[in-house]
């Protein structure tokens, strides 16, 4: 009896997965925002099909601060090998630009369609996911741009400004009308 059980179970879950059409919708994966990041040389935002709309926001600039120990005293002996003084160290920091302030532009959802519905639809969103944690709205206020923030940021997009591809991760907007 012990021996046929895990074979029964091996059956019933081949025989499920062989229930499976074809082409079974999957959960969507992680967007990467980045990937949508638009930089220009000039002002403005990008020249697009009618009917796109685009949000821009500034990235913020990353400094890295290194710290090395420079050894500028080595420690000293005596004759039978007893330490008389320790080596001396001198802490030298330096900082290094890694990425400037920039303007970076991305498409959104249009202002028409940020309706008090539509906000609270988004923070319901970020609640399922457990990023907004206060009632629903439907207003775009700090509470839910912050939960915006690290929603996107996750994704590669440091905005609080919504993304039509976090707006389409997130289930609001299915179609790209006016893509470019």
């Amino acid at each position: 009896m012990m021996r046929t059980a895990p074979l029964a179970l091996f059956g019933a879950v081949f025989w499920l997965a062989a229930c499976q059409p074809a082409g079974t919708p999957q959960a969507p994966g992680r967007a990467d925002l980045s990937m949508e990041l638009v930089r220009l040389t000039v002002p403005g935002p990008p020249d697009s099909a009618q009917g796109a709309c685009w949000a821009s926001d500034v990235t913020p600039m990353v400094i890295e601060t290194v710290t090395d120990q420079i050894m500028v005293a080595d420690e000293r002996r005596d004759k039978a090998g007893k330490r008389v003084s320790p080596a001396v160290f001198l802490s030298e920091t330096r900082q290094k630009i890694v990425q400037d302030r920039e303007q970076v532009w991305f498409r959104s959802p249009c202002p028409q369609e940020m309706t008090v519905e539509f906000i609270a639809s988004l923070q319901r969103a970020l609640k399922a996911r457990g990023l907004y944690v206060l009632p629903l709205t439907g207003q775009m206020d700090a509470p839910t741009r912050a939960a915006l923030r690290r929603f996107q940021a996750e994704r590669g997009l440091e905005s609080d400004r919504l993304s039509l591809g976090a707006a389409r991760e997130l289930g609001l907007v299915t179609t790209d009308q006016g893509r470019r």
